[in-house]
């Protein structure tokens, strides 16, 4: 089986159409369609169901693609490790995170970046929209969420969870907090997402988890200024660890409920690099994952 034609077969089903596939290649439209239709003669298989307006992978084609991707994947790396290319990426790299995690996390790495692979050009789209990365032309999103599910290719950066803090003046005002029932009489900050506005999870060690409801007088629908007003002392708030820790371990803010585990979705939460397939990876978004993998790590490691 020709190697570049089951890379064609692939991009058609991570672009879900043969005109997407053939203008990421940049050739004519009967071309992959004919490679497809070769593919599939080959094999003895439908791999797609093909109609004037949509196309569709059949049962036999997801099995088939899903085992073959990864191969291609690895003997693509394979190449370049032979070949010494891994080091000599170049290009603009488009990429999306929400606000919060570029301030935070990545643009502080971004240094450390560029000094690796000058030749690499990073455009950073930061939103707390989550962009539609065929439509907005995006190599690379990087999203906070369980694990993801869909046509996208995911692969695991970090782990991550929640922690409850307030800052050591609030505390001041109110006395001590010994366990998650306490802040149904706190001002509590609350972050205006589906699922975090009004009750909060908590588990501790095999016990069955329990929700806690929450009120407030402030509501937030970007996690910087929540976490701002809870330094300024404006309430108890569930941020996540990366936004938080440091201002823990200076003393801006105090860790409540330390015996819990807290959530406002689920306790299964990480960061992931988000890519549309696997076979026509660009160099500049391997090496970005790559660079993530090794620099980014959870609180606990």
């Amino acid at each position: 089986m020709d190697i570049t034609a089951l890379k064609t077969v692939l991009l058609v089903q991570s672009r879900g159409s043969i005109a997407g596939a053939a203008r990421t290649l940049e050739v004519d439209p009967s071309s992959v369609s004919r490679t497809v239709a070769a593919v599939e003669a080959d094999l003895g298989i439908r791999l797609f169901q093909r109609t004037t307006r949509r196309l569709t992978v059949t049962e036999e084609g997801q099995t088939y693609l899903s085992r073959v991707a990864p191969l291609i994947e690895e003997m693509d790396a394979a190449r370049e490790d032979v070949r010494g290319r891994r080091g000599k990426p170049s290009g603009q790299l488009r990429m999306t995170c929400s606000v919060a995690f570029a301030h935070e996390v990545i643009v502080p790495l971004l240094p450390a970046f560029q000094a690796q692979y000058q030749e690499v050009s990073i455009d950073l789209q930061s939103s707390d929209a989550n962009l539609d990365l065929v439509e907005n032309n995006i190599d690379l999103a990087l999203r906070l969420a369980p694990a993801p599910k869909g046509d996208l290719v995911s692969t695991r950066l970090m782990s991550t969870r929640y922690r409850i803090v307030a800052s050591p003046e609030y505390l001041a005002t109110i006395g001590s907090v010994n366990h998650p029932s306490d802040l149904q009489e706190l001002n509590c900050l609350r972050f205006a997402l589906p699922g975090f506005q009004d009750d909060w999870t908590f588990r501790t060690g095999a016990a069955a988890p329990f929700n806690v409801t929450v009120t407030g007088d402030l509501m937030i629908s970007n996690a910087l200024a929540l976490h701002r007003a809870a330094k300024m002392g404006l309430g108890v708030a569930m941020l996540a660890d990366w936004l938080v820790d440091r201002d823990i371990q200076q003393g801006n803010l105090i860790a409540l409920c330390e015996n819990f585990e807290c959530t406002a979705t689920t306790f299964e939460t990480a960061a992931w690099a988000l890519y549309l397939d696997r076979t026509y990876l660009p160099q500049k978004v391997r090496v970005m994952i790559d660079f993530l993998r090794q620099n980014l790590r959870s609180p606990a490691q």
